[in-house]
């Protein structure tokens, strides 16, 4: 296909052919000594240039897991909006709680939401952000160290708000996830070089989400950008670990485990109290 451009470009016209599973290309024969010479200087000019190159990785693309997070976060607005409306005054990020001693608020503010427009904004586009972690990480890894990262954001939030500041939802959690897939990419540099400048643009690109989803105005900036930088340490530390490691069902069931006990734990401490 490349010769017969060339040729093309040199209004030499040429006829791809294939026989007996052997490509090639027939030309007029007037026109053979000049296409060959064509062709010889593309190849010298274009000698070590590789048109196909592998790209690690690339073969787990998405985890459709991430719509049971969708199911689960949807469920906890349910019962916090209707079945128990006291739950967010109780769980929501409050610096000034905190401060007192209400620690536990950090965590269940990542499973509440305002409003279903919240709600909403948050299922899609962390839908597609924690099933392409969780397809890198593994569903549970990818679940804990994006929750883990939410709580991170809230947790930045104490110091950079002086003054009373609330806060929740999930948002925190969806840049972490961002942030994961950010170091992911920061993680091939060494193992895949001549990828490097595709590499840098899929670092710009979640930078560049990051803005265009965590800077929204009347959002929680902190918590968002904080997620993200959370969600990248972690990212770095989890790409110590083989990618085939995080990936065994052992590991991503205890962290699953891991999760709800947070998510337990906290929320009992929430209604009951310590």
């Amino acid at each position: 296909m490349d010769w017969s451009l060339v040729l093309a470009s040199q209004g030499i016209e040429a006829t791809i052919l294939n026989v007996e599973s052997m490509w090639g290309l027939e030309v007029a024969e007037r026109d053979l000594e000049k296409a060959q010479s064509h062709l010889r200087q593309y190849t010298l000019e274009n000698r070590g240039w590789r048109w196909k190159q592998r790209f690690p990785g690339s073969g787990l693309l998405f985890h459709w897991g991430s719509l049971l997070w969708v199911v689960a976060i949807s469920v906890l607005y349910y019962w916090s909006m209707v079945r128990f409306p006291q739950l967010p005054e109780l769980g929501m990020m409050d610096n000034v709680a905190v401060r007192k001693g209400e620690w536990w608020r950090i965590f269940t503010a990542v499973t509440l939401h305002a409003d279903l427009m919240h709600l909403a904004g948050n299922a899609t586009t962390g839908a597609i952000l924690l099933g392409l972690a969780m397809a890198r990480y593994g569903f549970g890894v990818a679940l804990l160290a994006a929750f883990l990262a939410g709580a991170a954001g809230n947790a930045a939030g104490l110091w950079f708000f002086a003054d009373h500041h609330q806060s929740l939802g999930a948002s925190g959690m969806v840049t972490g996830a961002l942030g994961l897939l950010a170091v992911q990419s920061l993680s091939l540099w060494r193992r895949f070089r001549p990828g490097q400048k595709m590499l840098m643009r899929g670092a710009g690109a979640a930078i560049l989400l990051l803005i265009l989803i965590g800077f929204s105005p009347g959002t929680d900036v902190i918590a968002h950008v904080g997620g993200f930088m959370a969600g990248a340490i972690l990212g770095f530390a989890l790409n110590m670990v083989p990618p085939s490691s995080l990936q065994k069902p052992a590991i991503n069931f205890t962290s699953v485990l891991v999760l709800l006990a947070i998510i337990g734990m906290t929320w009992r401490r929430a209604v009951v109290g310590p």
